[in-house]
């Protein structure tokens, strides 16, 4: 390649490498990362918000001619970390966790779809049925409409619900639930015929649900698998509330945590650092920075919503602490109370990790 043979003669001339610094595009500087990594070149690779600060002057001039003179020109007057090859799992992990987040997304507005349709043709269904249960999902493919529900007899309805779920149903339980199925059929008045095509929609949205659901759990079930080799999915399993599902997310998010020199950088990634503004005798009410990663952040502040609502399960120190700030002199509110929970469970993630060790509730500070 012509850039290898560019590099290779500078290392030539000069009888070492030179300083090779660029900005992070995304899936565009990928590619180059690769290259990179793969023919054991140094670099320097700068968040695109840093480089604009580090570049920015009073005149504007701006073309990718001059955004790399630029870069150019500050790598003498700051000092830049250089970039270390991480493990290839971290990366695996991380496409992983985008990936479930994007089916994440798409779940929510596939529900959001069929819940319009089904209140169309047959409302009762979603009193009848658990929302999200595969059995709902299989019944309103079955009868997305009343009318279909009232051509069948209540035994044949009763064995379509026993074939149709994959729970233990007893045959009473599916009785009575094809009787709750046809009273409602009768009660029903749809906004639309048996033969209209939401009906077909009805369908589709609830196969489409199906199929989702089930990529999210083999999503799940890559990433298990990948982090099971890595020594911080036992530690953080270890931690009360955090199950398989948000140990694995928040190993995708973090990357390798070792790279950070303390837990305040940590803070900083995840966005939870406080961002202060004061100007003669104006001071502005602290709030967090919210410039790291939204998905970790995201992670973490469920995960401290999953601890106050697990609380009667066991011991847990962040659950108590969110308690104390909750109640006077502090009297936080619920969500700054949840922000220092967070900012604390970063804080024992680091050290656990760091020192190669499982939360003990005993030991907990």
């Amino acid at each position: 390649m012509e850039l290898k043979k560019i590099i290779d003669d500078l290392i030539d001339g000069y009888e070492e490498q030179p300083h090779i610094v660029f900005e992070s595009t995304g899936v565009y500087s990928r590619t180059l990362e690769r290259f990179m990594q793969e023919n054991n070149y140094s670099y320097c690779l700068l968040n695109p918000l840093e480089a604009k600060l580090q570049c920015d002057s009073l005149r504007i001039h701006k073309t990718d001619r001059s955004d790399a003179h630029q870069l150019a020109l500050t790598h003498f007057t700051h000092e830049r970390r250089i970039e270390t090859e991480s493990n290839d799992v971290y990366r695996q992990l991380k496409r992983l966790s985008r990936h479930y987040s994007e089916l994440d997304d798409e779940l929510s507005v596939t529900r959001s779809r069929m819940h319009k349709v089904v209140q169309e043709t047959f409302p009762e269904l979603e009193k009848i049925f658990t929302t999200k249960s595969e059995l709902f999902l299989n019944v309103a493919q079955l009868y997305p409409h009343p009318d279909l529900v009232l051509n069948h007899s209540k035994t044949i309805i009763k064995n379509r619900i026993l074939s149709n779920t994959n729970k233990r149903m007893s045959v009473n339980k599916a009785e009575e639930k094809a009787v709750e199925l046809i009273e409602a059929a009768k009660q029903s008045y749809p906004a639309a015929s048996s033969t209209d095509v939401v009906c077909d929609q009805v369908r589709v949205y609830a196969k489409r649900f199906q199929e989702l659901l089930l990529q999210k759990e083999q999503c799940i079930g890559k990433m298990e698998s990948l982090a099971e080799r890595l020594e911080e999915y036992g530690i953080l399993r270890s931690i009360p509330a955090i199950g398989a599902n948000t140990a694995v997310r928040m190993i995708a998010e973090i990357g390798d945590i070792r790279r950070f020199d303390n837990n305040r950088q940590l803070n900083a990634y995840t966005g939870i650092d406080i961002r202060r503004y004061q100007s003669g005798k104006f001071i502005a009410k602290d709030k967090i920075n919210k410039r790291g990663n939204k998905h970790l952040r995201k992670i973490m502040y469920l995960s401290v919503q999953n601890m106050i609502k697990q609380r009667r399960f066991g011991g847990n120190h962040f659950v108590e602490y969110y308690d104390k700030l909750k109640t006077q002199p502090y009297n936080k509110c619920h969500k700054v109370a949840s922000i220092a929970c967070v900012n604390k469970l970063l804080k024992t993630v680091f050290f656990l990790v760091t020192h190669n060790q499982n939360y003990d509730y005993r030991l907990a500070p």
